[in-house]
């Protein structure tokens, strides 16, 4: 009977990410209590091998049928079709809310919760939007389907970091969401390394470039963030979370296409 319970418990958990974070209708096979919803996060790399898979697949499919160009315009829609553009807001906001808010700490928080969108959140997706064409659209299509799939897993275990290393900054009453994530125990952690770290080896492995540029630069990239966030809240958001899942893909996306265009570098 335990033993039965742990698996519904596990399954509820896994269900409840996928729910979070695609609009696509798996509440339909169940619904799962609202406490799967605090582990969301320990799921959330695998559910980047469904948004980076249908990414890939668009884009790598779709090059085959209409200019390049069109097709990662495609991809990128997809994307943003599955997931409501959940993490887009959250970079919006998180750029609005740091970019607008000064030191002010509560200002920041307030400026983030808000609905409306500043000149610093259209500013930074609108260049967000065309780094990301640009690099995958200077790879070969294979390559860049190949990039992607890697980078939407590897970012978002990178982004779960802020869990662990940083408190919540705001209460569950004052929560977007109402859900505050809990901290991943060391199994979940070893389950986040899996699920974010497979598709970024296959990826290194089949394509041979140099895991360490691939590796350490988007690290650096969170590091950074991870020491903004951490200076002007003391604590992370649902926000801060999406802001930097995207920011570390892009650093992703870029570094591969700098060592495409340059294999000698």
């Amino acid at each position: 009977m335990l033993k039965s319970l742990n698996t519904f418990r596990w399954y509820d958990n896994l269900l409840a990410a996928f729910i979070f974070f695609t609009r696509l209708p798996f509440w339909r096979l169940r619904q799962p209590p609202k406490s799967s919803y605090a582990a969301v996060v320990e799921w959330w790399p695998l559910t980047g091998w469904l948004t980076g898979g249908a990414m890939a697949a668009t884009l790598y499919f779709g090059s085959m049928t209409v200019p390049y160009p069109i097709a990662v315009v495609a991809a990128i829609v997809v994307r943003l079709l599955i997931t409501g553009a959940l993490h887009e807001d959250g970079l919006a906001d998180f750029l609005d809310g740091f970019g607008g808010g000064g030191t002010d700490r509560q200002r920041i928080l307030d400026i983030m919760k808000d609905s409306h969108i500043g000149t610093y959140g259209v500013l930074g997706l609108l260049l967000y939007v065309l780094l990301l064409w640009t690099a995958l659209s200077s790879m070969p299509a294979e390559i860049a389907a190949l990039t992607i799939f890697a980078a939407d897993p590897y970012s978002k275990m990178v982004a779960s970091e802020l869990i662990i290393m940083m408190p919540y900054a705001r209460t569950e009453d004052t929560a977007k969401n109402r859900t505050v994530y809990r901290k991943p125990s060391v199994a979940a952690g070893v389950l986040l390394a899996i699920q974010g770290l497979l598709p970024l080896a296959g990826f290194l492995w089949y394509t041979g470039l140099s895991w360490e540029m691939i590796i350490f630069l988007p690290c650096l990239v969170m590091y950074f963030l991870y020491l903004l966030i951490w200076r002007r809240l003391h604590g992370y958001t649902g926000d801060c979370c999406g802001a930097v899942c995207l920011l570390v893909e892009l650093t992703v996306c870029l570094v591969v296409c700098a060592l495409v265009a340059y294999p000698e570098t």
